[in-house]
């Protein structure tokens, strides 16, 4: 049965890492000053961030909270994890800065600002820092849906040297952040149900969800 091992919640206003709010203590300011100061709190030491457009810094931010909840070896080789992100705006909060820089009377493109116009740069970013080499996929929905999340992973796991997979939600547009990261283990032992209830509850009400936070889940 596949589980889910940890998670994390970042919004505009909230922070949550496996049910505990504010994990790395309180972060003052809004948009890239508000994932700048997590950044910092998390004393991470990894000067690439910095260069990220804002939708790889949010998800990569909450991979690492997940990862390093799970105490992940981020120094081997793995070709056992899986990655699976998806949002609805693609990579159009950069996009838009990089159309800027393409006015006629103020004609400055910037490689560095081009290569963020993907989507899927955000789990190439987590792949190179965790060493992670197994499939990595990047869908654009809508909105938000469990059920086709939930179908996504499953798809990840029917490659036989998958055991788990890092996949969520991250949306990251005119300074409104919205992202869900998950760890989906397959036959664990221990964790909560991977199914669409409780997906959607992690994402639309982890803070009030109070039945599905007293399960007991070895993180």
């Amino acid at each position: 049965m596949m589980k889910i091992l940890a998670y994390c919640r970042i919004t505009n206003d909230s922070l949550l890492l496996n049910g505990t709010p504010d994990p790395v203590g309180p972060v003052q300011g809004a948009g890239t000053e508000r994932l700048t100061a997590i950044y910092r709190a998390m004393e991470l030491k990894y000067p690439k961030f910095h260069k990220m457009d804002n939708l790889s810094k949010a998800g990569f931010l909450a991979s690492e909270m997940v990862l390093k909840s799970l105490s992940y070896d981020t120094e081997t080789l793995d070709e056992s994890t899986a990655l699976v992100f998806a949002n609805s705006s693609s990579s159009l909060d950069n996009d838009m800065r990089f159309q800027a820089t393409l006015d006629k009377e103020n004609y400055f493109p910037s490689p560095a600002v081009f290569v963020y116009t993907l989507p899927n740069i955000v789990t190439g970013e987590i792949a190179i820092r965790n060493k992670i080499h197994g499939e990595t996929s990047f869908f654009i929905m809508k909105s938000f849906n469990a059920e086709k999340m939930h179908i996504f992973v499953e798809c990840a796991f029917a490659c036989k040297k998958i055991t788990q997979v890092l996949c969520g939600w991250t949306e990251y547009l005119n300074g409104h952040c919205d992202v869900l990261v998950m760890m989906v283990r397959k036959d664990a032992a221990k964790g909560f149900d991977f199914n669409i209830s409780n997906i959607n509850k992690l994402y639309f009400d982890p803070y009030g969800t109070h039945d599905f936070r007293s399960e007991k889940a070895d993180y």
